[in-house]
Protein backbone atom coordinates (compact mmCIF):
# COMPACT_ATOMS: atom_id res chain seq x y z
CA UNK A 1 0.00 0.00 0.00
CA UNK A 2 1.31 3.42 -0.95
CA UNK A 3 1.47 5.82 1.99
CA UNK A 4 2.78 9.27 2.82
CA UNK A 5 4.11 9.88 6.32
CA UNK A 6 3.96 13.46 7.50
CA UNK A 7 7.14 14.67 9.17
CA UNK A 8 5.55 14.58 12.63
CA UNK A 9 5.07 10.80 12.24
CA UNK A 10 8.75 10.28 11.42
CA UNK A 11 9.79 12.38 14.42
CA UNK A 12 7.48 10.42 16.74
CA UNK A 13 8.84 7.13 15.37
CA UNK A 14 12.41 8.13 16.17
CA UNK A 15 11.72 9.67 19.56
CA UNK A 16 9.87 6.61 20.85
CA UNK A 17 10.98 3.00 20.95
CA UNK A 18 7.41 1.79 20.53
CA UNK A 19 4.02 2.96 19.32
CA UNK A 20 2.14 3.18 16.07
CA UNK A 21 4.55 5.64 14.43
CA UNK A 22 7.48 3.32 15.06
CA UNK A 23 5.49 0.34 13.77
CA UNK A 24 4.66 2.19 10.56
CA UNK A 25 8.28 3.21 10.01
CA UNK A 26 9.44 -0.36 10.58
CA UNK A 27 6.81 -1.70 8.18
CA UNK A 28 8.05 0.72 5.53
CA UNK A 29 11.66 -0.31 6.08
CA UNK A 30 10.58 -3.97 5.72
CA UNK A 31 8.73 -2.97 2.54
CA UNK A 32 5.37 -4.10 3.92
CA UNK A 33 4.08 -0.68 2.86
CA UNK A 34 5.36 1.54 0.08
CA UNK A 35 6.32 4.96 1.42
CA UNK A 36 6.21 7.78 -1.09
CA UNK A 37 8.85 10.48 -1.22
CA UNK A 38 9.37 13.73 -3.11
CA UNK A 39 12.11 16.29 -2.93
CA UNK A 40 10.19 18.72 -0.70
CA UNK A 41 9.35 16.04 1.88
CA UNK A 42 12.91 14.67 1.87
CA UNK A 43 14.27 18.17 2.45
CA UNK A 44 11.83 18.65 5.33
CA UNK A 45 12.81 15.28 6.86
CA UNK A 46 16.49 16.16 6.46
CA UNK A 47 16.01 19.58 8.06
CA UNK A 48 14.05 18.27 11.05
CA UNK A 49 16.43 15.36 11.68
CA UNK A 50 19.33 17.82 11.77
CA UNK A 51 17.84 20.11 14.44
CA UNK A 52 19.99 19.33 17.47
CA UNK A 53 17.63 21.00 19.96
CA UNK A 54 14.79 18.66 18.94
CA UNK A 55 16.85 15.55 19.64
CA UNK A 56 18.55 16.38 22.97
CA UNK A 57 16.74 13.61 24.85
CA UNK A 58 16.70 11.12 21.98
CA UNK A 59 18.76 7.94 22.06
CA UNK A 60 19.70 8.28 18.38
CA UNK A 61 22.78 10.25 17.41
CA UNK A 62 22.82 12.64 14.46
CA UNK A 63 24.72 10.03 12.46
CA UNK A 64 22.16 7.33 13.29
CA UNK A 65 19.31 9.63 12.28
CA UNK A 66 21.06 10.39 8.98
CA UNK A 67 21.63 6.67 8.34
CA UNK A 68 18.00 5.92 9.07
CA UNK A 69 16.91 8.61 6.62
CA UNK A 70 19.20 7.03 4.03
CA UNK A 71 17.64 3.61 4.70
CA UNK A 72 14.12 5.01 4.44
CA UNK A 73 14.99 6.91 1.29
CA UNK A 74 16.26 3.70 -0.30
CA UNK A 75 12.89 1.95 0.09
CA UNK A 76 10.72 4.90 -0.93
CA UNK A 77 8.96 5.28 -4.21
CA UNK A 78 10.13 8.63 -5.50
CA UNK A 79 7.40 10.73 -7.04
CA UNK A 80 8.11 13.55 -9.45
CA UNK A 81 5.61 16.34 -8.94
CA UNK A 82 5.15 17.87 -12.38
CA UNK A 83 2.62 20.47 -11.39
CA UNK A 84 1.36 21.82 -8.12
CA UNK A 85 -2.08 20.87 -6.89
CA UNK A 86 -1.94 23.50 -4.13
CA UNK A 87 -4.76 22.17 -1.99
CA UNK A 88 -4.43 25.40 0.03
CA UNK A 89 -4.56 23.75 3.40
CA UNK A 90 -4.79 25.91 6.54
CA UNK A 91 -1.02 25.46 7.06
CA UNK A 92 0.63 26.24 3.72
CA UNK A 93 3.61 24.12 4.81
CA UNK A 94 1.40 21.04 4.55
CA UNK A 95 0.52 21.55 0.90
CA UNK A 96 3.60 19.72 -0.41
CA UNK A 97 2.65 16.64 1.65
CA UNK A 98 -0.85 16.66 0.14
CA UNK A 99 0.62 17.17 -3.34
CA UNK A 100 2.84 14.13 -2.88
CA UNK A 101 -0.10 12.02 -1.73
CA UNK A 102 -2.13 13.11 -4.75
CA UNK A 103 0.64 12.72 -7.32
CA UNK A 104 1.74 9.38 -5.87
CA UNK A 105 -1.78 7.98 -5.69
CA UNK A 106 -1.38 7.24 -1.98
CA UNK A 107 -3.97 5.09 -0.25
CA UNK A 108 -3.29 6.87 3.03
CA UNK A 109 -1.71 10.03 4.36
CA UNK A 110 -0.55 9.42 7.93
CA UNK A 111 -0.29 12.45 10.22
CA UNK A 112 -0.93 13.63 13.75
CA UNK A 113 -2.24 16.84 12.20
CA UNK A 114 -5.69 15.70 11.07
CA UNK A 115 -7.37 19.08 11.53
CA UNK A 116 -5.21 20.72 8.86
CA UNK A 117 -5.54 17.88 6.32
CA UNK A 118 -9.20 16.92 6.69
CA UNK A 119 -10.58 19.97 4.82
CA UNK A 120 -8.65 18.90 1.73
CA UNK A 121 -10.86 18.10 -1.23
CA UNK A 122 -8.57 15.28 -2.36
CA UNK A 123 -9.80 13.09 0.51
CA UNK A 124 -12.90 12.37 -1.56
CA UNK A 125 -10.73 10.52 -4.07
CA UNK A 126 -10.59 7.55 -1.69
CA UNK A 127 -7.40 8.47 0.15
CA UNK A 128 -7.64 8.04 3.89
CA UNK A 129 -6.17 10.65 6.21
CA UNK A 130 -5.30 8.87 9.43
CA UNK A 131 -3.32 9.23 12.63
CA UNK A 132 -0.66 6.54 13.11
CA UNK A 133 -2.92 4.71 15.60
CA UNK A 134 -5.83 4.78 13.16
CA UNK A 135 -3.59 3.53 10.36
CA UNK A 136 -2.39 0.58 12.44
CA UNK A 137 -5.98 -0.17 13.41
CA UNK A 138 -7.23 -0.09 9.79
CA UNK A 139 -4.17 -1.79 8.27
CA UNK A 140 -2.60 -4.16 10.79
CA UNK A 141 1.12 -4.40 10.36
Amino acid sequence: MRIVQDTNVLVAALRSGAGASRSILESCLRRSHQPLMAQALWLEYHDVLGRADLWKDCALTARERAELLDDLTAVCIWVQIWFLWRPNLPDDGDNHVAELAIAGNAAALVTFNLKDFLPAKFAAAGMKILTPAQFVQHYPL
